[in-house]
C-alpha cells in the first residue's frame, strides 16, 4: 500500500514538474517569436493575484474589439471568454512594430476612402429567338393539306406570303347557306342573312373570308394561309396530303427583327442589374459589328452548379445578322454606387470564415478588424461594416501582423487555462 501511495506521489510530481516546464517553454517562444519578428505585444499577462480584481469586461483575444459583460463560452471560438482587469497596461489585442522593423518588413497602409465603385461586367451569352414575336398560324377547320408553299423549317418567309393550301368541305355548307339567305326577299331575311354569317364565323371562316363570299357571291372551299408576319419557320407540322383538325397548329414563326441575349450573369451582381440598364454586345461572327440593347428582364432563377443567374437582352437585329444559337459577348454599362467605404482588394484578409483587415494606428500600432464586404470592382473592395473612412489599413505585410495577434490570443487562453487551474488548485 504504501509503495502505491510513493508511486503516486512520483507520477504527480513528475507531472506538476513536465507541466511548468512547458509553460515556461511557451512563454520563452513567445517571447523569442517577438524579439525575431521585432514585433512588441501591448499588455501583459494576467497578474498573479489577478482573482482579487475587478474584471472590467471579457473578451476573445481573436476578436478583442468584441466586450461582454459576464464570463462564459467564446461565440468565435470553443474556449472560454478571458478576464480584462483595470490597468494601464491592459491588452487591447494591439501589435506594436517599431518604424524600422515596418520598413524591413516592407508594410505598406492605404487611406480608407468614400467613392463610387464602377461595377462594369463582361459576360457571355447566347442568342434566342425573342419569344415575345412569335406567330402561330392554326387550322381553323377540319381539312385537308392540298398544296404546301413552305416546305422546310427555317425557311424566311415574309408577311402576307403563301403558307399552304387547305380543302375545307365543311364551309360549302355554311357559305351555301349564306348565299341563298341574301338572295331570299321579304320579312326576316335579314335576320336570316346575319345568322347565316354568324354560322360561318364558328365554322373558321375569317372576316376577310366572309368579305370575300359576300361580294364574290360563290363558294369558296379552299383556303390559302398566308404568313402573318415576316420571319422563320421555327415549326413546320404539316405535309401535303395531310388532314387537319380543328385547332392544330401548322405553322410558328418567329420574327426576327428583334432577338434575345440570355447573358449568364453572377450571382453577387444581381442587385446591380435591373432591366433598362444598357448594353452592348458583341458576336465571333462579326467582330467588326457593334450592337446596343437593354435589359429586358432578369430572370429569377440561379443555376445550381453555375453559380448564375441570367439576364435577357433585347437587341433590334434590322439586318437579321444575329442568328439564334451565336454565342455573344455583352458588356454592362457600369452600374455606379455613390459614396461607399473603399479599400484596396489586396487589404483584405478572407480565411473563409471572416474577412480581415489589419488597422494602422498611431505609435506603430496595428490591430485586425473584421469587416463585411461588399462589390469588388478594379481592384478595389466596398466595405459594408467595420471601419470608417479616413482610417488607414495595411496592404502589405497584414498576414505576418495578424498572425502574431492570433498567436498572443491563442497564448493569452493558456494562462486563463493555467490561472483557473492553479485558483482551482489552491481551492
Amino acid at each position: 500500500m504504501k509503495n502505491n501511495l510513493r508511486m503516486l506521489a512520483l507520477i504527480f510530481t513528475i507531472l506538476a514538474g513536465g507541466y511548468g516546464i512547458f509553460r515556461a517553454g511557451v512563454n520563452q517562444g513567445m517571447q523569442s517569436i517577438a524579439s525575431i519578428a521585432g514585433l512588441s505585444v501591448t499588455g501583459t499577462m494576467l497578474p498573479d493575484d489577478s482573482s482579487s480584481k475587478k474584471p472590467l469586461y471579457w473578451h476573445d483575444p481573436m476578436h478583442p474589439n468584441q466586450k461582454f459583460d459576464k464570463p462564459g463560452k467564446s461565440p468565435f471560438m470553443d474556449m472560454q471568454l478571458v478576464p480584462v482587469y483595470g490597468s494601464d497596461d491592459v491588452d487591447d489585442g494591439h501589435v506594436s512594430i517599431n518604424s524600422r522593423i515596418q520598413q524591413n518588413l516592407g508594410i505598406r497602409t492605404a487611406e480608407v476612402t468614400k467613392g463610387s465603385i464602377g461595377s462594369a461586367l463582361i459576360v457571355v451569352g447566347n442568342i434566342a429567338y425573342n419569344e415575345r414575336d412569335v406567330a402561330l398560324v392554326q387550322a381553323r377547320s377540319n381539312g385537308f393539306v392540298e398544296r404546301l408553299y413552305v416546305r422546310a423549317p427555317l425557311d424566311l418567309v415574309k408577311k402576307g406570303q403563301p403558307l399552304a393550301e387547305l380543302y375545307v368541305p365543311e364551309w360549302i355548307a355554311v357559305q351555301e347557306e349564306y348565299l341563298t339567305a341574301k338572295h331570299m326577299q321579304g320579312s326576316g331575311s335579314d335576320a336570316l342573312v346575319d345568322g347565316a354569317r354568324q354560322r360561318m364565323r364558328l365554322a373558321g371562316l375569317s372576316d376577310d373570308q366572309i368579305h370575300l363570299v359576300e361580294t364574290s357571291g360563290t363558294v369558296h372551299s379552299r383556303i390559302t394561309l398566308a404568313a402573318p408576319i415576316d420571319g422563320v419557320v421555327s415549326e413546320l407540322a404539316i405535309r401535303e396530303g395531310m388532314t387537319v383538325s380543328t385547332g392544330a397548329p401548322l405553322f410558328r414563326i418567329n420574327g426576327l427583327a428583334t432577338v434575345w441575349v440570355n447573358a449568364e450573369l453572377p450571382e453577387n451582381f444581381a442587385t446591380q442589374v435591373h432591366p433598362g440598364i444598357v448594353v452592348e454586345a458583341k458576336v465571333p461572327a462579326l467582330p467588326n459589328a457593334l450592337f446596343k440593347g437593354k435589359v429586358s428582364a432578369l430572370l429569377p432563377e440561379v443555376n445550381a452548379t453555375t453559380r448564375t443567374l441570367k439576364a435577357r437582352i433585347e437587341l433590334a437585329n434590322p439586318h437579321g445578322a444575329l442568328v439564334p444559337g451565336m454565342f455573344a459577348t455583352v458588356n454592362f454599362a457600369p452600374s455606379i454606387r455613390n459614396e461607399v467605404l473603399q479599400v484596396p482588394t489586396e487589404a483584405v484578409i478572407q480565411t473563409g470564415t471572416r474577412s480581415v483587415v489589419v488597422l494602422a494606428q498611431s505609435e506603430g500600432k496595428f490591430i485586425p478588424v473584421d469587416v463585411e464586404l461588399g462589390t469588388q470592382s478594379n481592384g478595389l473592395t466596398e466595405i459594408r461594416k467595420g471601419l470608417e473612412a479616413g482610417q488607414k489599413v495595411v496592404v502589405s505585410g497584414q498576414f505576418l501582423i495578424d498572425s502574431d495577434a492570433s498567436l498572443r490570443g491563442t497564448v493569452m487562453r493558456m494562462n486563463d487555462v493555467s490561472n483557473h487551474d492553479n485558483t482551482g488548485a489552491g481551492k
